[in-house]
């Protein structure tokens, strides 16, 4: 049986906010997530590669760390880790059997998202993990991954108007249930926030007494180096930063507060395996460079406008004279928006469906396209992913960057023909 179409059977019941069902399943298979010191993690964008330099540097420091983080790109095995390294399909399918058998079949069933957290949970209890670093699914209030009543430290990375159809319409309601995962006493590690969203944030901190720690941004010193002003020692840390783009300047030193914080715990943690850690950090699909057929390309799972506008920065970082963007995005994102942030007279635009999930309408978004930037030298829809790729290839001076959505980004990983 694979994992797949074990999970296929909780699809149906989409996303369901709440922790009712999570908290009787994980009580059925004796409170797994009671065993496991936690440090949990939230964020419109930037909590993956939050979670990536925080479970890289741990491990470098030989603890026993578990990850997990969503979605995957190609195969579920990614969003459960160990030292860095994911969980075995032979391991994950005997979780997932395990996790089935305590479905009371007179309750509400599980969503699909409850399930592999709850796989997530037994694991690393099984593993007897020093550390958990967990990525919020969605929101965070009532976000399955919301059971513990004292983690070692909470980080909100950043906060914007997404997934407003299951949090609330404005910045403040996303603000406001991003912030249920604080936690009485719990230092909280908060990345920079709009001011409306800030408030709500900096409310709920006082209310809980958290300590709270808001580092600044590092200093960009040389190619793939930085410098952290440490919240502690006088000292600056120089880092080397492997991933890209100016947004990490921001999102590193929120993992490197947080680890600050560990240490003041007793944790302990070299400037050493801070510095090997950091070097060794990977979190594939987001700003990554890889090839298609002897080509360079750009790919992004950039899905939402903050993202995009952060993607558009570095691509302007690059001097790039002609660019060529491969997008497929879902119905449900901020189709607009995106647009807006990413495409600039002269771009070239590739639209291609997203498989296997609710894709946008390729004809709307080359209508909406053309209306927010008239100046585009090239836009058209193609059937599939490598019919795009291979036309955007064949003028070759184009910077290509395929972006739109993680899953696309997965789809084009999962191909493997590159």
């Amino acid at each position: 049986m694979d994992i797949d179409s074990l999970l296929k059977s909780f699809q149906h019941f989409g996303v369901h906010l709440g922790l009712s069902r999570i908290v009787k399943l994980l009580a059925t298979l004796g409170n797994p997530h009671q065993q496991v010191p936690v440090i949990h993690v939230a964020g419109t964008n930037g909590k993956g590669s939050v979670c990536a330099y925080l479970s890289s540097v741990l491990t470098e420091a030989g603890y026993r760390t578990g990850r997990y983080t969503s979605p995957h790109l190609v195969d579920w095995t990614e969003r459960i880790c160990l030292n860095e390294q994911p969980i075995f399909p032979e391991i994950l399918c005997p979780l997932i059997l395990q996790v089935q058998a305590a479905i009371d079949p007179n309750e509400e069933s599980p969503t699909q998202f409850e399930v592999i957290t709850a796989a997530a949970w037994l694991y690393f209890a099984q593993q007897q993990v020093d550390v958990a670093v967990i990525e919020v699914g969605l929101g965070g209030r009532l976000d399955a991954t919301n059971v513990c009543p004292q983690p070692l430290l909470t980080i909100i990375t950043s906060i914007s108007r997404e997934h407003w159809q299951q949090l609330g319409p404005t910045v403040a309601d996303i603000a406001g249930e991003k912030a249920g995962i604080l936690k009485p006493g719990c230092p909280a590690v908060i990345g920079p926030l709009p001011p409306d969203a800030d408030k709500v944030v900096r409310s709920r901190i006082l209310e809980l007494e958290c300590p709270i720690f808001t580092p600044q941004p590092a200093l960009q010193i040389a190619t793939g180096w930085a410098e952290y002003q440490s919240i502690k020692n006088s000292q600056p840390l120089k880092y080397p930063l492997p991933l890209q783009g100016q947004i990490q300047l921001t999102n590193s030193v929120l993992a490197l507060a947080g680890l600050e914080i560990l240490q003041e715990q007793g944790w302990q943690i070299s400037e050493e395996a801070i510095i090997n850690g950091m070097a060794k950090t990977k979190w594939p699909g987001r700003m990554q460079w890889t090839t298609w057929r002897n080509h360079k390309l750009l790919i992004d799972g950039a899905h939402n406008p903050a993202s995009a506008e952060v993607l558009r920065d570095y691509v302007d970082s690059l001097d790039s004279q002609n660019l060529a963007w491969i997008m497929g995005m879902l119905s449900t994102k901020e189709h607009k928006d995106i647009f807006q942030a990413l495409l600039r007279p002269g771009d070239k635009l590739y639209l291609v469906p997203v498989p296997d999930n609710n894709s946008a309408n390729l004809g709307e978004l080359a209508k909406l396209a053309n209306e927010i930037c008239p100046e585009l030298s090239f836009c058209s829809t193609y059937p599939d992913l490598s019919s795009a790729l291979d036309t955007a290839f064949s003028p070759t001076d184009d910077l290509v960057v395929l972006c739109g959505s993680l899953y696309l980004i997965g789809h084009f990983l999962g191909m493997g023909n590159k």
